[in-house]
């Protein structure tokens, strides 16, 4: 069954298009990741598909049912905020159970779905707590809950892990990802994160420009991406390219990913070593190459630790089958 249906979806502020014939089908109990670079209309469509902006044009149907004219109240979707959105004079449970009790539930409802909720989301000791009494990390966790009870048809998140330290964000990411396998809800999942997209999604749609450059699974999109936009976005660090001609190659561009570069004493690329950073199981350069854009800064990554210095000559060298060839326009060849 399917859970969304985008049919020719634009959207525009006055002049200016923001969304551009966008048509998606995401599967019932589908991860989809939405993710792209500022500005390129992830959380437009995003609201869109909540009822909290209109479309220009195009339809939303969700669980099947047309609710391009439906409110949000009454789409069956739950979205969990950046912002956590929490009342800060209610406790925990009296957050998670606000839209319950507006709804009209039933107490013994309510006091079950609240339960199940706190204990997936190990808040069983804090429910009496209120949210200035909380880190950040427990309050996204109140925000999801609070989704949870709901039972949606499908679940929103717009850039929920943005305001979290880095190991936090790391730790929620885990938590969401269980909880999908867990609930085997449908969800959409807003982020510029990158990393985000590739651990969580079963598929990714990149956008750009209000338009959907390539969709397809975390893997699919970074071994076989479209263009050398896709090829760019996906990867830490990102794709290296280099101007064809220079290194006899078909195509305006060629693509070659850091962890396919080599220090190679009879490369074709020499270069100078002007950054080493030293992660432990990873050591990754930054080689300047004297060659005109883009290829006049390199990235290289070396697994394991390395004894290169900021200041050294090497030359690199790549295997030529994986390296990715693109036209001048950005589209990749064949």
């Amino acid at each position: 069954m399917t859970a969304l249906s985008l049919e020719r979806i634009s959207k525009s502020f006055g002049p200016v298009e923001v969304l551009k014939d966008i048509d998606l089908e995401v599967s019932e109990g589908e991860f989809v990741v939405f993710v792209g670079p500022s500005g390129c209309g992830k959380s437009t469509l995003l609201r869109v598909i909540a009822g909290l902006e209109d479309a220009t044009s195009g339809r939303v149907r969700i669980g099947g049912r047309d609710v391009t004219a439906t409110p949000p109240a009454k789409r069956g979707i739950a979205m969990v905020f950046q912002s956590y959105a929490l009342y800060p004079h209610l406790d925990v449970r009296g957050n998670m159970t606000l839209g319950l009790k507006q709804a009209g539930e039933a107490k013994a409802t309510i006091d079950e779905r609240v339960a199940v909720a706190a204990r997936m989301l190990s808040l069983e000791g804090y429910l009496e707590r209120r949210p200035a009494e909380l880190s950040g990390g427990q309050r996204q966790r109140v925000a999801i809950g609070r989704a949870i009870v709901r039972k949606p048809e499908l679940f929103l998140f717009d850039e929920p892990l943005s305001n979290l330290d880095a190991a936090l964000r790391m730790a929620t990411r885990v938590e969401i990802a269980r909880l999908h396998r867990e609930l085997g809800a449908s969800m959409i999942y807003v982020t510029h994160d990158q990393t985000e997209a590739m651990t969580l999604a079963d598929r990714i749609v990149v956008l750009r420009d209000g338009r959907v450059e390539q969709v397809g699974s975390p893997m699919d999109l970074y071994n076989d991406p479209d263009n050398q936009f896709v090829a760019g976005f996906l990867g830490a660090p990102s794709m290296n390219f280099l101007p064809s001609a220079a290194l006899g190659l078909p195509g305006a561009v060629t693509g070659i990913r850091p962890e396919q570069m080599s220090i190679s004493g009879d490369g074709p690329v020499a270069g100078t070593v002007t950054h080493v950073e030293r992660l432990g199981g990873d050591t990754n350069l930054l080689v300047a190459t004297g060659m005109p854009a883009p290829g006049d800064t390199l990235t290289v990554r070396l697994f394991g630790q390395h004894a290169h210095e900021v200041g050294e000559t090497v030359r690199l060298g790549f295997a030529r089958d994986g390296a990715y060839a693109f036209d001048s326009e950005g589209r990749r060849l064949r």
